[in-house]
């Protein structure tokens, strides 16, 4: 019986699908959802699978995406409560877990999200053995060590979304002071992502001109114009959403598409994540926390080796100790 498909179109010749590249998202939640959007609308994926455990809002979250997807040219987007679905994925983004409440560090959640990631991280590396990840649950630098050792992969290929986020803040906060761009403005945070992450006000520069050697005491207490305070908006300003809208997102999400373009499109970029730091600036426990990595199609491919002040040293090594500590007492 003729259709109006065998009527419309002629098969000219046999063809097995090829997926060039396939990005998964465990987690449909608010972070979930907003990198799905961020991705599709950067086109970096032919094909992007979701996971969720919550069927009824994942459903509806799928089908809301697929409804746009004419209009960015995305030909696939799927779902299921089924890790099979992300199966062959070239990059996963794990944004899955329990969310941080009013009052609670983003530390405090470790031990909740530890039990979720065992489950998960082995599901993610049965379906897709040779994929990257991207680990954006919190704590991030925690879990970021916990999934590199629940799944046995090279340390390259899973990368904790981490300072890169902080460094997008401080670069804007510090445009905001100046009256200038953020994109002109260079500097990085490094270390947890979190209250203990540092500041490397050394490097901070606008066209090549550092700002310490135009404010020498810039980012200290006898600084006159108390440029700290910059950092700790970066430090304040998710709490603060979290009491204001509950959640965030947004900022989030163009972090880790941001990360994911790199890793995508093999653009060899710099990106302040997080990654395996033991041996690096005094570090002598096996943690993973933000440095300056270069991400390319293998995921970190190789480190910037900075020339830190003393003082910002002896500040990575307490935020490297501040998440020992916490590390130490994981049961795996």
């Amino acid at each position: 019986m003729a259709t109006v498909k065998s009527e419309l179109i002629q098969n000219f010749t046999s063809e097995e699908a090829v997926q060039h590249n396939k990005i998964s998202i465990v987690g449909a939640g608010s972070v979930g959802t907003a990198c799905a959007i961020s991705i599709l609308l950067k086109g970096l994926s032919d094909e992007l699978a979701i996971v969720d455990t919550n069927e009824g809002k994942l459903k509806g979250e799928t089908m809301d995406l697929q409804h746009g997807s004419p209009l960015m040219k995305m030909p696939n987007i799927v779902s299921s409560k089924d890790y099979r679905v992300t199966a062959n994925s070239n990059l996963v983004i794990i944004t899955g877990g329990a969310r941080q409440i009013k009052g609670e560090t983003r530390l405090d959640l470790v031990q909740r999200n530890v039990s979720i990631f065992k489950v998960m991280i082995p599901s993610i590396i049965e379906h897709s053995p040779h994929c990257k990840m991207i680990i954006v649950t919190n704590p991030v630098d925690i879990l970021t060590y916990v999934a590199w050792k629940l799944s046995a992969v090279p340390k390259n290929r899973v990368i904790g979304s981490g300072c890169n986020l902080d460094t997008a803040r401080f670069r804007y906060f510090i445009g905001q002071k100046l009256g200038i761009h953020s994109e002109s403005c260079h500097g990085l945070v490094l270390g947890e992502h979190g209250d203990s992450s540092v500041p490397v006000w050394s490097g901070v520069n606008i066209a090549g001109l550092r700002l310490k050697d135009l404010n020498s005491a810039i980012g200290t207490d006898k600084d006159p114009e108390q440029w700290e305070d910059v950092h700790k908006r970066v430090v304040s300003s998710g709490y603060e959403m979290l009491k204001m809208k509950g959640y965030t997102s947004w900022g989030v999400s163009q972090s880790v598409t941001d990360i994911t373009e790199s890793i995508v499109k093999n653009l060899r970029r710099v990106h302040p994540v997080s990654t395996l730091s033991k041996g690096l600036y005094g570090i002598k426990e096996e943690i993973f926390f933000s440095i300056p990595c270069i991400l390319g199609e293998n995921g970190v491919t190789d480190l910037i080796k900075l020339k830190l002040t003393p003082e910002e040293e002896a500040r990575l090594r307490k935020s490297a100790d501040t998440l020992w500590n916490i590390q130490k007492q994981i049961k795996l």
